[in-house]
């Protein structure tokens, strides 16, 4: 199955003729001999531009490589415009499924006969379609209401455990050959992105995430979260409110409504930052097609999210250990933001604090004070990665998800507003965020929210205190004979030892003694001797 499923890439690949862009002096030999064997696999697409091969390639491949390309296309610095504008058309705008196939499912998953026992006005006709499900308007026959019906493709399920399954494989291998393969921790990865993307394919989850994400932003100026109807949802099928906005990727059309993209790019950054430190709850998947902007208000502008299948959570320890390092570097504290990373284990224990924080300082210095669209990303992305594997940095897992929600977070500030400092947007935050954690009123609330708690123990404080301090009494007298078990223990074994080993001396002289000696009897004696030793040393053992 693996196999066949790298076939598969393997020709798709070269059918799109995506190792054209490759040259030949960056391939081994093996390679290049390996590509002019197959022949028979030709690139079919020479007419198109080589931004629509490498996205009909990704569309063609499935979930995982969409995934990819959509990721890439709000990398702007990275990519040359025209690709990174044919890979946004990934974010939802890819290829749909027969609409008759949608309708057959929306029927079977909520026990329909006919849509209009539900839905009034069906669209047949998707207003867009992404890796994993398409969307389609409609209105609820009782209510009236305008809603999106959202479903997921038909047999997409065996697609994403092939190549997931086909990761797992590389993982491995990489683990066990690379030299950095251990630090990467690619099995840890691979898995995490596993239980993701599985969980995409499950509505019901994604619909509790939608109302999770929906009561974290009540009232809020800054996000909103569509209602989503909870009573028509099925794994496959989601009911939700349809939302009208601008998508995120169309600049012009925020420009022409007059949004104040100064304010717009900064709510981005609040919202990031509060899912991630307020709730422990964020949207894993903001990409410009799951992110839209209400035309309501230009000078107040709101952003509308959609799609919730991909979601993140931090322990306490791993957003404790965050918050601090984001404040240590907006405050440039490098020797802080090294400490921490060797307190958190992200680094050996035996790292050389002073050369860690040059190697910092060194990455990080440059970038401070500069608007988004003054800094080479790629550049910092290339000298963290050295910086990484000059240290010995293991990779945590559990951030992954929120690594990739960065990228897109600061990828969307550069397209909406280049000019944006983004420390000095979130330095305020954070520092609000640790003085809510630490301090007087972060005890005081502390204790507020343990009151039931303790109010319920508090009558039985008495009997606690007096059976501690009753053993606390009795501890020395419990020390003392267990140190003398300890005493006796120790002696036993010296005794264990001292027979095994006469019995042992016994039976080696026994065993010799037939040489030099024609009377049995001192053997006889000997081995008798020997084993009544063992035999003791056997008891001695057992007794103890």
């Amino acid at each position: 199955m693996q196999l066949f499923r790298l076939y598969q890439i393997n020709k798709v690949m070269l059918e799109h003729g995506l190792d054209e862009l490759i040259p030949d002096r960056w391939l081994p030999w093996y390679a290049r001999l390996g590509r002019r064997c197959q022949f028979w696999l030709k690139n079919r697409h020479q007419n198109k531009p080589v931004g629509m091969r490498l996205r009909l390639a990704l569309q063609t491949l499935g979930p995982v490589f969409i995934k990819f390309g959509q990721m890439l296309s709000t990398r702007r610095d990275l990519l040359p415009p025209h690709i990174a504008n044919e890979l946004a058309l990934l974010q939802d705008k890819v290829e749909p499924f027969d609409s008759d196939v949608a309708i057959s499912i929306i029927k079977r998953s909520l026990g329909l006969r006919e849509l209009d026992e539900l839905f009034d006005d069906f669209e047949k006709i998707p207003l867009a379609s992404a890796s994993i499900a398409q969307v389609h308007a409609a209105k609820l026959k009782r209510s009236g209401k305008e809603i999106v019906v959202k479903v997921i493709r038909p047999g997409i399920e065996n697609t994403i455990h092939a190549d997931v399954e086909l990761m797992e494989t590389v993982a491995l291998a990489v683990q066990k050959w690379l030299p950095d393969g251990k630090r990467l921790r690619p099995v840890e990865v691979v898995e995490e992105y596993k239980k993701t993307m599985l969980d995409e394919l499950d509505l019901l989850r994604e619909a509790a995430n939608g109302i999770q994400l929906g009561r974290n932003f009540e009232h809020s100026d800054a996000l909103y979260v569509p209602e989503i109807y909870s009573d028509y949802c099925t794994r496959q099928v989601m009911v939700m409110e349809r939302i009208y906005g601008i998508p995120i990727s169309d600049i012009d059309a925020l420009i022409e409504q007059n949004t104040n993209m100064k304010k717009l790019a900064e709510r981005g950054v609040e919202v990031f930052f509060t899912q991630v430190f307020r709730d422990s709850f964020f949207h894993a998947d903001m990409h410009p097609g799951n992110i839209f902007v209400s035309r309501k208000e230009p000078q107040n502008p709101q952003y509308i999210g959609i799609d919730y299948g991909i979601v993140g959570t931090l322990n306490r320890d791993d957003k404790r250990y965050l918050a601090e390092n984001f404040i240590a570097f907006f405050n440039r504290d490098y020797r802080k933001v090294a400490e921490l990373h060797v307190d958190s284990g992200w680094v050996p224990s035996d790292t050389n604090i002073d050369e860690f924080e040059v190697a910092i300082r060194t990455v990080c210095e440059p970038i401070f004070q500069k608007p988004l669209a003054e800094i080479s990303f790629s550049n910092v992305l290339l000298q963290l990665f050295n910086t990484a594997r000059r240290f010995n940095m293991v990779v945590q897992p559990q951030l992954v998800l929120l690594q990739k929600t960065l990228l897109y977070i600061e990828g969307l500030g550069r397209q909406l507003y280049p000019q944006l400092d983004l420390w000095q947007t979130a330095k305020p935050f954070l520092e609000n965020w640790m003085k809510e954690q630490i301090g007087f009123s972060a005890m005081m609330k502390k204790v507020y929210g343990n009151l039931p708690y303790w109010s319920e123990k508090m009558p039985e404080m008495p009997d606690l205190i007096y059976d501690s301090l009753k053993q606390i009494k009795q501890l020395p007298e419990l020390q003392k004979r267990h140190f003398e078990q300890q005493l006796a223990q120790q002696k036993r074994s010296q005794r264990v030892q001292f027979f095994s080993l006469l019995g042992a001396t016994s039976m080696i002289v026994a065993s010799i003694l037939p040489m030099y000696l024609t009377a049995i009897w001192p053997t006889l004696s000997l081995a008798i001797v020997g084993t009544t030793l063992w035999m003791r040393a056997l008891h001695l053992s057992n007794k103890a």
